[in-house]
């Protein structure tokens, strides 16, 4: 596929520079040049929705991954919200097979109207990307976010108060256990790809949904009163997001540095945190993984504990005197915080922190849940105190205690399905440092 410039009359075609350096083509070229290096031979996954947007974004992936000798899988996802969106999604997946991609379609069959929909729908539709990815061996996940979903969130983003990490924006990639999303085009203007898309001669769809007065993104895109995506105002928002982007990537670098030389993190899932006052950020990042959290706490929850540590509790985090396994403080989950037991199938995630590897079912009734107080029978089988002993994760059956993978206990804990309990929080202490646009 030979992609082409835009006609000369196109919205944006001479605004800034040459052509070239305003073409979508060469935008998306340099973001994905930004990610290298990819494996030889890379491996794309598209989300499309048969806007104009993902169907530009598919058409410039199609073309990068060519020039590579890659392969580009687009996947088309149906919610079923609306009465035409399945012939949609199947209009938009015939579009791209007649342009020699290979594309998919999603059905998300659980959605129902109601409160936060929204969000609900947004989640259901990366899980189910997440699962087709991992279904077909992809890392990389390109969304078709563009220039002005960039400066709308940042616009977003005032409104809801957020802090100065909120203010970066959207990543242009971010990294995953197994699949990193990567936003190519959040420097493009929405009238530069549909131009691109008019010059190849793509057809796409609107979504109704995109104008409901209802949605607060909607109401902000018709206050801007910028359609083409090329004002002032956008643009000053975009640098914004920048400046505030690289200050944040930044700030990760410098927590990451701190977390590696002032914290010993324990697979049982507490952490060993040195003497002495630490920045704020990284008892955040702390106490976010070892709750089991998707988010860290506020900075000012924290900022007590971070310039003079002393024994508190926050966020469903304890923080102690190390005593006898050493110098500094312990910081452990609260037992009171933690989550009740879940039936112990294999890759279940008890209290956001810990899943379940058994290559043999267990049997029927047996649950997932904390030790509590049989850790006190225990205290002879470890050197452990009792405070992460009782918040750690055991297997249990009609509320007799069976067995605890992670203190070997019994010994024939082989017998429970050779299991074992992996501490799993949503977040990594420490990832990579964020990617501004």
């Amino acid at each position: 596929m030979t992609a082409s410039p835009p006609p000369p009359n196109a919205p944006g075609a001479g605004n800034v520079g040459t052509v070239a350096e305003t073409h979508p083509i060469a935008r998306f070229n340099a973001a994905m040049a930004a990610l290298e290096p990819f494996e030889d031979g890379p491996l794309l996954a598209a989300a499309v929705s048969g806007g104009a947007d993902s169907m530009a974004l598919a058409m410039l992936a199609a073309d990068w991954v060519q020039n590579r000798d890659g392969r580009l899988l687009a996947f088309v996802v149906d919610h079923g919200l609306r009465p035409d969106s399945a012939a949609e999604a199947a209009l938009t997946v015939s579009r791209l097979r007649a342009r020699g991609m290979q594309a998919r379609m999603l059905t998300l069959s659980s959605l129902a109207k109601g409160p936060g929909l929204a969000e609900r729908a947004r989640d259901a539709r990366y899980r189910a990307l997440a699962e087709a990815c991992a279904e077909g061996g992809v890392l990389h996940l390109l969304l078709g976010h563009h220039g002005s979903d960039q400066a709308e969130t940042m616009m977003i983003r005032v409104l809801s108060g957020s802090g100065a990490r909120g203010l970066a924006g959207m990543a242009l990639v971010a990294e995953g256990r197994s699949l990193r999303i990567v936003r190519p085009l959040l420097t493009v203007p929405p009238a530069w790809l549909r131009a691109f898309l008019i010059g190849q001669g793509m057809a796409w769809v609107e979504d109704p949904s995109n104008q409901d007065p209802k949605a607060l993104r909607s109401r902000i895109r018709r206050s801007r009163q910028d359609v083409t995506g090329e004002s002032e105002a956008t643009q000053a928002l975009l640098n914004a997001a920048r400046s505030a982007g690289v200050s944040r990537s930044n700030n990760d670098a410098a927590v990451a540095a701190i977390l590696a030389s002032r914290v010993a993190m324990r697979p049982e899932g507490y952490a060993l945190l040195s003497p002495g006052a630490i920045a704020p950020e990284a008892v955040a990042e702390l106490v976010r993984a070892i709750a089991g959290a998707p988010f860290a706490p506020p900075i000012e929850q924290v900022a007590a504990f971070a310039a003079n540590p002393k024994p508190q509790t926050v966020g469903g985090v304890r923080a102690m005197p190390a005593g006898r396994l050493g110098e500094g403080w312990l910081l452990v989950r609260e037992q009171a915080a933690v989550a009740p037991p879940v039936p112990a199938r294999d890759g279940a995630l008890w209290d956001g922190r810990f899943r379940l590897r058994t290559p043999n079912p267990l049997p029927n009734g047996t649950m997932l849940g904390a030790l509590g107080d049989a850790a006190a029978r225990l205290r002879r089988h470890t050197d452990l105190p009792t405070a992460v002993l009782s918040a750690m994760p055991a297997l249990w059956r009609c509320n007799i205690l069976v067995a605890v993978p992670q203190l070997l206990y019994p010994d024939a804990v082989a017998r429970e399905g050779g299991c074992r309990l992996l501490f799993d929080p949503p977040q990594p202490l420490s990832g990579a440092p964020f990617c501004p646009a």
